[in-house]
C-alpha cells in the first residue's frame, strides 16, 4: 500500500520555457522552407499570412485596371501580367500575392470591391513542372481542373435552384435551413435533402432549364440531363466532368465547352466576368519548340479576341498571368507572329495598364514581411518592439544576403530565429549574429526554391472516373 502514496523525493516536471518564449513566440513564425501551397493548413506555407503593404501599388493597379472596369463592356482589357522586373529568381511573393488577390476576389466576388459594378469569380492554376503543358490541349484541361476544384459550377446550379425555388415556392422559408453559404451550396446540390423538404426536382429542373441564357446550349450540356427522364435527378459537378472527359474531343469540342457553353451557364447565375488567375506562366514557353509557341499564342488569340466563342465576343474571362524577367524575350518572336503583340503588347515601349511590374523589395518591404510574420505567432501583443527580437541591423544583413528575396528573407529568418532560440545567453538577433551565423545560411538555402505548382499535381477528372 505504502507505494500507492509514496512520492517521488525530486519533483517530476521543472518549470521550463518553449523553445521560442524568450523571444515572445509560441512557435517559429517563419516557413522552414520557401515554399507556396494554397492546399496547405499551415498559414505560413498557405498564404495566409500576408501584407498587403508591400504590394499595395501592385494590387491597387490591378483593381484600378481590372476588377473596377465594367465587365459588361467588351472593351475591357482581357489579358494583363504580372511581370517580375528583377532577375533574382523565384521567391519574391508573387505566388503569395496571386493566391490573396484570388481570395479577395472570391471573397463577395467582386461586388465589394468593385462597387456593385462586377460579379465575377476568380480561378487560380499554375502549369505543370517538367513540360507537361507545353500543348494549348493540357492547358485546357488544367483550366477546366481549377473551375472544378473552384466549386463555382456547384455555386452557379445552387444559384439558379434557389432562383427557381424562389419562384416556385416562394413560402419557403430556406433561410431557416441554412447557416452559412457553403451549406446552402451543397444542400441544393443533393437530391436527397429536395426529396425530404418536399421540394419538386422535376419542378425545379424544369424551372432551371427554362432560363432564355440557356436555350441555344446543345441538348446534350448537362444542365439539361436532369430532366426528361423517367428519375429526375440533381446534376451537379461530377456530370460536367464526366461530359468533358467522355463525351468531349480535345480541341475545338472542349474549347467550345470551355469559352462559349459554361460561360453561358456563368451568366445565367448572375456572374459578368472570370479572372484567370495563371501562375509561373513560363513553365509552358520553358519547354516549347517555336512552333509551339507561336500555336499557343495564337490558340489564345482566338479565344480570347477573334474567334466565333461567346467569350472572343464579350471577354467573359480576363487572364492575368504571372511572368518571371526573361519571359517576355523567350516567347516575343510567337507572340509577333501571332498577332498578339498588336493586342496586348508583351514588351510594350510606354506604360500600359494590362502590364502590372512586380518590383523589387526594399529595406522598409523587409520590416513589413518579418514584422507580419512574427505578430501571428506573439505570446503577447509587442507595440514597443514588434520586429523583436530582430535588431534593425539584423534586417539589413538580411536583407543584403538575400538581395531582397522575399522567400530568402523568410528563410533566413527562420533559420535565425532557430539558431538563436538553442542558445540561452542569445536573446536578440543582431547584424553581429547575422554575419556569424551566414555560412548556417547559406547551407540551408542551396537547395532550389519550391513553389506550391512544384508538388505533385491531383488530376481531377481520373480522380472523379475512378469513383464510379
Amino acid at each position: 500500500m505504502d507505494k500507492l502514496l509514496t512520492k517521488v523525493t525530486v519533483p517530476n516536471f521543472k518549470k521550463s520555457k518553449a523553445k521560442f518564449e524568450k523571444f515572445n513566440l509560441s512557435e517559429n513564425p517563419f516557413p522552414s522552407e520557401p515554399v507556396v501551397n494554397k492546399e496547405s493548413n499551415d498559414k505560413r506555407i498557405n498564404g495566409g499570412i500576408f501584407e498587403l503593404a508591400i504590394r499595395k501599388k501592385e494590387y491597387e493597379q490591378i483593381v484600378q485596371n481590372f476588377i473596377k472596369q465594367n465587365q459588361s463592356d467588351p472593351n475591357h482589357l482581357r489579358l494583363g501580367f504580372i511581370m517580375d522586373t528583377s532577375y533574382i529568381g523565384r521567391g519574391n511573393g508573387k505566388s503569395a500575392f496571386l493566391i490573396n488577390l484570388y481570395e479577395d476576389i472570391n471573397r463577395e466576388y467582386c461586388l465589394d470591391i468593385s462597387k456593385g459594378i462586377n460579379k465575377c469569380f476568380s480561378i487560380y492554376f499554375a502549369p505543370e513542372p517538367g513540360g507537361r503543358t507545353k500543348s494549348f490541349n493540357s492547358f485546357i484541361e488544367l483550366f477546366f481542373n481549377a473551375v472544378i476544384k473552384s466549386e463555382i459550377i456547384n455555386t452557379c446550379l445552387a444559384i439558379l435552384r434557389l432562383e427557381a425555388i424562389q419562384s416556385i415556392s416562394p413560402k419557403f422559408d430556406l433561410g431557416s435551413h441554412f447557416k452559412t453559404t457553403n451549406e446552402l451550396i451543397y444542400r441544393l446540390n443533393d437530391s436527397e435533402w429536395l426529396n425530404n423538404n418536399k421540394l419538386s426536382i422535376n419542378e425545379i429542373n424544369n424551372k432551371m432549364i427554362s432560363n432564355p441564357i440557356l436555350q441555344d446550349l446543345p441538348p446534350e450540356f448537362p444542365v439539361f440531363r436532369g430532366s426528361n427522364t423517367l428519375i429526375n435527378s440533381v446534376v451537379n459537378q461530377n456530370d460536367f466532368i464526366i461530359y468533358f472527359r467522355d463525351e468531349l474531343k480535345k480541341g475545338k469540342d472542349r474549347y467550345d465547352f470551355i469559352f462559349s457553353h459554361i460561360v453561358k451557364l456563368f451568366i445565367a447565375a448572375g456572374f459578368n466576368g472570370a479572372y484567370i488567375l495563371v501562375d509561373d506562366f513560363e513553365r509552358i514557353p520553358d519547354f516549347q519548340s517555336a512552333r509551339q509557341k507561336r500555336d499557343f499564342s495564337l490558340e489564345l488569340r482566338t479565344l480570347l479576341y477573334d474567334g466565333s466563342s461567346l467569350n472572343a465576343k464579350i471577354g467573359f474571362y480576363n487572364f492575368i498571368l504571372v511572368l518571371h524577367a526573361g519571359v517576355p524575350r523567350l516567347i516575343a518572336d510567337a507572340w509577333a507572329a501571332s498577332g498578339m503583340e498588336n493586342r496586348v503588347p508583351i514588351s510594350p515601349k510606354s506604360i500600359s495598364k494590362h502590364i502590372i511590374p512586380f518590383e523589387k523589395l526594399s529595406k522598409q518591404h523587409a520590416k513589413l514581411l518579418l514584422q507580419k510574420y512574427l505578430s501571428e505567432y506573439r505570446i503577447k501583443v509587442n507595440k514597443k518592439d514588434p520586429l523583436f527580437p530582430f535588431t534593425d541591423n539584423a534586417i539589413t544583413k538580411i536583407g543584403e544576403l538575400s538581395e531582397y528575396n522575399a522567400a530568402t528573407i523568410l528563410k533566413m529568418a527562420y533559420d535565425l530565429i532557430d539558431k538563436a532560440a538553442e542558445i540561452a545567453t542569445q536573446k536578440t538577433i543582431d547584424g553581429k549574429f547575422v554575419v556569424e551565423n551566414r555560412g548556417i545560411i547559406e547551407t540551408s538555402n542551396d537547395s532550389e526554391i519550391i513553389n506550391i505548382n512544384d508538388a505533385e499535381s491531383i488530376d481531377l477528372l481520373k480522380k472523379a472516373k475512378s469513383k464510379e
